[in-house]
């Protein structure tokens, strides 16, 4: 790839770093409540009690180990070690890691200057006790050194976890597993030494994870993607009917049409696409635009009258699920060049995030069969998709994102869209599975996935494969503050290394204290006792009271990666992997 292309991925990222000050915001609100209104309240009013017991019984080796942390996450010793990385990074890779480098630099800088804006507004006495450190002029809330810590160590794990894959992997784990345990110990000495609350160490870890979130996706995922595509100009092999290894590939020489969405798909892109099509022996290509009138274009009447052995989609997950619908059931294979708000389907398919390297990508690998989902309701014509289906709060947070706030912060859009649903009133609802008995429930959310992984690699729905013949389904419903956090604990903790992204058995009933519950079917009818919003794979498709949905085992053909030649011994039994057609 060349280098202004990769500048060009770079740029589109960078917006999302305008969540930073937003972030900011937030913490300054959640500063103001914890000095104002809640600071009678518990745990808050317990907090004093807390640091009154560990001055009580500082001494022992406890006392200098929890001094070594505070100079560690000092100011002049974070700047000292994220310089000293940074040259590190530099001169180790030859100046290939550059953006590594810049990466860790900005994550420092940037959760400094969130805390100083913080600290501005909020002004939190340190606690009353002893202090074995001298106290800096700044408010005790947020912790200073903690931010730091998460942010330079946290993000030195984050690079060995990239950049370390050639190491053995308890070796990488370790190294990770130390550099996370950091931060968390710099909290703990800091409570120690008398110098903050315990909610002043959680908002600094809150601080610091969330730039680190922010500043990843805007400057280290765009690298990652460019090392997975490693096109460099090279011709790759073309594709062929059938391979060496009997796999079914897309057909060369016969014509393809290319789906493509205006805005999402630029024309520095179109033009790759066209390059990359013609490299694999698709010269007869036929492109047709997307509107709002046509969000599959004219692929119909294009499918419909001439022999088309492939279909290019250039857009987001609507895109591709309005394409989907007209070429379900038929041998016309399907690529996908992801290159929308979402694009869920191509990473629960491990497509390269990358559009160009996903198309490189999809033509040098196979075409393999999967499931569709089909859709009906009142006031809703019977659809497919490929992705989710869902009512109540997801619809809400899809219909309410700004367009203008989508070209510019991508999916974290819907994150800002989702804070002004998270009071909306809960939905009484009926659901019916395969025919069987009608359950009556209560829920904010109802979602019907073919595919489960979200953006981030948050599991919401861990038992969905696209391949599997049915389709999964959740409700969130959680009560209060409690069980938004109970909710978020069980997904979370789903992403954690080591953990299975599938249950054994299947992922079925309540959990995190009902706030989720799952169910299995190869049909489901949903009734609402009121008019719910409701949409389709990101579209929203109009409120009503009834939703229907059943599985299409099989019925897309799609192009997908080839398989690797030689796969390392997994450390998790094979049912954990999210999507295993093919491989």
């Amino acid at each position: 790839m060349r280098p202004e292309r990769g500048a060009a991925v770079s740029a589109g990222r960078l917006p999302v770093l305008l969540l930073l000050p937003v972030q900011a915001a937030l913490l300054m609100g959640v500063g103001l409540l914890v000095t104002g209104p809640l600071a009678d309240l518990w745990p808050l009013v317990a907090e004093d009690g807390v640091n009154r017991v560990l001055a009580a019984h500082r001494g022992g080796p406890a006392t200098p180990f929890s001094e070594w942390l505070s100079l560690l996450a000092g100011t002049q010793s974070v700047i000292s070690l994220t310089l000293l990385a940074v040259v590190a990074l530099v001169a180790v890779s030859r100046g290939r890691w550059l953006r590594e480098a810049v990466f860790l630099a900005v994550a420092v800088a940037a959760q400094s200057a969130v805390f100083l804006l913080v600290t501005l507004v909020v002004e939190r006495p340190r606690p009353g006790v002893a202090h074995l450190d001298a106290a800096p002029p700044t408010s005790s809330f947020p912790s200073g050194h903690v931010g730091a810590s998460v942010a330079l160590f946290g993000g030195l794990a984050i690079l060995v976890a990239v950049r370390l894959r050639g190491t053995r992997r308890w070796v990488r784990y370790a190294v990770i597993a130390v550099l996370l345990l950091i931060p968390v110990a710099v909290a703990f000495s800091r409570v120690y030494r008398g110098m903050h609350h315990p909610s002043d160490v959680v908002a600094g870890l809150l601080n610091g994870a969330c730039t680190l979130l922010v500043v990843t996706h805007a400057l280290l995922l765009p690298a990652r993607a460019r090392a997975v595509s490693a096109v460099h100009g090279e011709r790759l092999p073309s594709a062929r009917a059938t391979g060496d290894d009997g796999a079914d590939r897309p057909a060369e020489g016969r014509r393809v049409v290319v789906v493509r969405h205006p805005y999402g798909c630029g024309a520095e892109l179109a033009e790759r696409v066209r390059v990359i099509l013609r490299r694999h022996g698709y010269a007869d290509q036929v492109w047709t635009a997307t509107s709002t009138e046509e969000p599959a274009g004219a692929l119909a009447p294009l499918v419909a009258g001439a022999d088309t052995g492939l279909v290019v989609v250039c857009g987001g997950d609507g895109t591709v699920r309005a394409c989907a619908d007209v070429v379900s059931g038929t041998d016309t294979a399907l690529a996908v060049v992801p290159c929308g708000t979402g694009n869920l389907l191509a990473r629960n398919l491990r497509l390269p995030s990358d559009p160009a390297a996903a198309l490189e990508a999809a033509l040098s690998g196979e075409t393999v069969r999967i499931d569709v989902g089909r859709v009906r309701g009142d006031g809703l014509e019977p659809a497919r998709f490929t992705v989710m289906a869902g009512a109540g709060f997801d619809a809400a947070m899809v219909g309410d994102a700004s367009e203008r706030v989508k070209e510019r912060l991508g999916w974290a859009a819907y994150v800002l869209s989702a804070v002004r649903h998270l009071g909306d009133p809960r939905m009484r609802l009926s659901i019916r599975l395969d025919g069987g008995p009608v359950r009556e429930r209560r829920a904010r959310m109802v979602v019907i996935g073919n595919v489960g992984t979200l953006q981030g690699g948050l599991p919401l729905l861990p038992d969905a494969r696209p391949d599997s013949g049915r389709l999964e389904v959740v409700l969130l419903d959680p009560r209060g503050a409690r069980g938004w956090l109970a909710a978020a604990g069980h997904l979370g903790s789903r992403m954690l290394p080591g953990r299975a992204t599938r249950t054994p058995g299947g992922a079925r009933g309540a959990v995190a204290g009902g706030a989720l519950e799952y169910f299995s079917a190869v049909h489901v009818d949903i009734s609402f006792a009121k008019p719910q919003p409701r949409e389709l794979d990101g579209d929203v498709v109009g409120a009503g009271t009834r939703l229907t949905a059943e599985v299409e085992p099989g019925a897309l053909r799609i192009c997908l990666p080839p398989r690797p030649r030689a796969v390392e011994a997994p450390t998790a039994p094979v049912e954990h992997a999210p999507f295993t057609v093919g491989g």
